[in-house]
């Protein structure tokens, strides 16, 4: 199994529009510092799922029958906006799953096109090919769902962005199954008051730390928290890492 980040940024981007912060600054300069809308694909074998659809070039990025199925973690636009256009393609359905959101996001729902809306059920296992996902409630404002994901060899991803916390039965969940490696929400540097929709770094480490021998990739990205790493990068423990757009990460099972 791998996992490729497509996108690793908030809903504001890298650089953000209006912001000369050295973050930015350095962004517009060198186009591998660019954090696009938080996306991933994940790969086992020939089954390539897509989480999470923000950007906007989907169309251009994944010819007609190269993705098994789309899964969602929410319906916020930034997560969601890639498929307004995909989805008045022609051709064969394209599964798209996700929490049981009955808003959804503007008219998805009702105008769907070649999309194929599915709802997921909480720590309900579902099967995509070679992957098993169990979506896991996230702590966010609009239902929100991370995937812990296995594949046959038995290697383990969790995928958990947005959230701000972990619910303590999804945590419970996770700390018991033992991800060899975790994707992690963290928009913000730390704060001393707790952001209202996402971690920043004092809470993502604090998740981090309980998920023992986990490799941490920190994504959902803040030009904020870019800003600070530029001055504190090191100052990050051992195992936890920093995802960014186009990084490949493949897990070797060993756990």
């Amino acid at each position: 199994m791998r996992i490729t980040f497509l996108g690793t940024g908030d809903a504001g981007g890298v650089p953000l529009y209006g912001c000369d912060c050295p973050a930015c600054a350095r962004a517009r300069a060198v186009s591998e510092f660019r954090r696009r809308p938080c996306t991933a694909l994940v790969e086992a074998g020939n089954t390539r799922i897509l989480l999470d659809a923000g950007l906007s070039d989907l169309t251009e990025r994944f010819p007609p029958g190269s993705l098994t199925a789309i899964v969602l973690t929410h319906f916020h636009p930034d997560h969601v906006q890639g498929l307004f256009h995909l989805r008045w393609g022609v051709g064969e359905r394209i599964p798209v799953l996700g929490p049981p959101d009955s808003e959804g996001c503007a008219d998805l729902h009702k105008n769907h096109g070649l999309l194929e809306f599915r709802r997921l059920k909480k720590y309900e296992p579902v099967a995509i090919g070679n992957l098993t996902l169990t979506p896991l409630p996230l702590i966010h404002s609009k239902v929100t769902f991370g995937y812990a994901m296995e594949d046959l060899a038995g290697r383990r991803l969790a995928y958990l962005t947005d959230t701000i916390g972990l619910p303590p039965r999804t945590e419970a969940f996770l700390s018991d199954w033992r991800p060899e490696v975790v994707a992690l929400d963290c928009t913000e540097p730390p704060r001393p008051v707790p952001p209202r929709n996402h971690n920043d770094l004092t809470r993502a480490l604090a998740i981090a730390g309980k998920l023992e021998q986990a490799e941490t990739w920190l994504t959902h990205a803040s030009h904020d928290l870019d800003a600070w790493l530029l001055e504190s990068a090191n100052d990050l423990p051992t195992g936890i890492n920093v995802a960014h757009d186009g990084l490949v990460v493949s897990l070797c099972g060993q756990r």
